[in-house]
């Protein structure tokens, strides 16, 4: 055998073994990033026609509350793209104890302007339907922009910063309203711990008011149609990091959160299937 043909011969051995040591290490990040759930990067998504945004989990879950509210109170859409718009422009949608003087709360309403004590306006609950009890005394609220609608509520230093928030609080009223029926989404990791299907019923409960439900030991069943159904299918898939939440079913479709998405499914007419985390789907990384 001539010298340049051992040479090419020594040089195919070696590339052989490299891509073999290549494939190896694909296998075994691939394998790490299935197994380290830390790597993931949760968020939640409303898209709406060609638009997208996102939120981190615990903004989503009181967009998913104040935007509930709205559905419980019996108001438009529009009621709770002015609220969220402003929850975001005032604390970016995060229930804080700090503010602009002694503005506190997913709001930042002051005690002193009257909208209640500091206990009060840290409370998600009263602060929401605080918003919604000045906002409803406007007359045609609901043609105002939303930033004049948002001001007259708010009385806030800078009137027309809410109008940058327009189009987010409108996807995502969009969505959690029910109104886009599975265009609400979350990539999360694995569950920190089983879930408790009487915390989904009262979370549930103080969103949307009392509806008929069933409870086993992984899974709640409400009973729910229409455009309150797909609002109580993403408040669940918005509250599923909270709650550990694993799956969500309505009106042919069903949110898994190992999948991250929705997909066709066979479901009961007029229910809304909630499915919880039992021991064994609960991560390490979490």
């Amino acid at each position: 055998m001539n010298r340049k043909l051992k040479r090419r011969l020594r040089h195919s051995v070696v590339l052989v073994a490299l891509l073999a040591l290549v494939a190896t290490g694909v296998l075994i990040a691939v394998g790490y990033l299935q197994e380290n759930q830390t790597l993931v990067r949760e968020r939640c998504t409303a898209v709406v026609g060609p638009d997208s945004y996102e939120l981190d989990p615990d903004q989503a879950a009181n967009a998913a509350l104040i935007t509930g509210l709205s559905v419980q109170r019996g108001l438009p859409p529009r009621a709770a793209s002015i609220a969220l718009a402003t929850a975001i422009q005032e604390s970016k949608l995060r229930n804080i104890d700090y503010g602009d003087k002694d503005s506190v709360g997913l709001f930042q309403q002051r005690p002193s302007q009257d909208w209640g004590t500091p206990e009060q306006l840290l409370n998600p609950v009263y602060a929401t339907n605080a918003f919604y009890d000045v906002l409803v005394q406007i007359e045609g609220y609901e043609d105002l922009a939303v930033t004049d609608a948002a001001q007259r509520v708010q009385r806030s230093a800078f009137p027309d910063a809410y109008a940058d928030h327009e189009d987010e609080a409108r996807a995502f009223a969009s969505a959690l309203t029910g109104h886009s029926p599975g265009s609400f989404n979350c990539t999360l990791r694995r569950p920190e711990a089983p879930g408790d299907p009487q915390a989904v019923i009262s979370g549930l409960t103080t969103a949307f008011g009392d509806y008929p439900t069933t409870a086993g030991d992984r899974a709640v069943v409400v009973e729910a149609s229409g455009t309150k159904g797909w609002a109580i299918a993403h408040w669940a898939v918005a509250s599923a990091k909270e709650l550990n939440i694993t799956g969500v079913s309505f009106a042919g479709l069903q949110w898994s959160r190992a999948e991250a998405e929705w997909s066709v499914a066979e479901t009961e007419t007029g229910q809304v299937r909630i499915t919880l985390a039992g021991p064994d789907d609960v991560g390490g990384d979490s």
